[in-house]
């Protein structure tokens, strides 16, 4: 059972029993979010979007991941942000794990759409994530490929992939309690690439051999460690 923390309201001062929320990390575990005892609580504005998330190791497998950042509505009719303990600079020690030995990946060529979708479920087959299958309507969930562990998009059009796609993208992911990829053919617009950056989604690129190229450092990542353990 979760431990209740006492609370100060930063409005009205009165304090209160908080009980910090847990959530299902990819790995299958339960992470409670460490809410500081003797941090101060905030009231919240106005929200933004950096502002709604706070990253947390989960403590048994060492992933980082992005949660909703805890909060309460005060009586007092104030909504206050409560404090979480921030992430030690070690704790991404996890990533400089050895490689993975693997075989040389064998593209597939992309001619159609649908191509480009089996080269991104034969990389990500490569990569470690087994289970792949396509939902009954890829345009409609907004997914392409769904794994164990992992939701993938593939964008196959000649535009830059935009910032919308990619935040679908990661809600996908973290609805599914998954890491999330993403594979363009064209590449990621400005604030796409930072949104995921941002986000530790996970980008890469394919040319028409059907080799995906990372252009990021959460995909360098996934190429070294693999998937996350469970």
């Amino acid at each position: 059972m979760t431990e209740s923390v006492p609370v100060r309201c930063p409005a009205c001062r009165r304090e209160q029993s908080f009980t910090p929320p847990t959530f299902p990390c990819s790995c299958g575990a339960p992470l409670t979010l460490p809410v500081l005892r003797d941090g101060t609580p905030e009231e919240i504005g106005h929200r933004t979007w950096q502002d709604i998330w706070v990253t947390v190791d989960c403590p048994s497998c060492g992933r980082q991941g992005h949660w909703p950042q805890p909060e309460f509505g005060c009586g007092c009719g104030a909504v206050v942000r409560v404090p979480v303990a921030p992430v030690p600079e070690a704790s991404e020690s996890h990533q400089d794990s050895e490689p993975t030995p693997r075989p040389a990946f064998r593209p597939v060529t992309i001619r159609t759409a649908r191509d480009a979708v089996t080269a991104a479920a034969q990389y990500l087959r490569w990569l470690g994530f087994g289970c792949l299958r396509r939902p009954d309507d890829p345009a409609a969930s907004g997914v392409d490929l769904y794994g164990k562990g992992v939701v993938a998009q593939v964008d196959p059009t000649t535009r830059p992939t935009g910032l919308r796609e990619v935040e679908c993208l990661w809600l996908n992911g973290l609805n599914e309690s998954a890491v999330s990829v993403f594979f363009s053919l064209a590449g990621y617009a400005k604030e796409a690439r930072a949104r995921a950056d941002a986000l530790h989604i996970p980008l890469f690129i394919m040319d028409l051999t059907g080799t995906p190229q990372p252009v990021n450092d959460p995909a360098d990542t996934l190429i070294r460690c693999g998937p996350p353990r469970a």
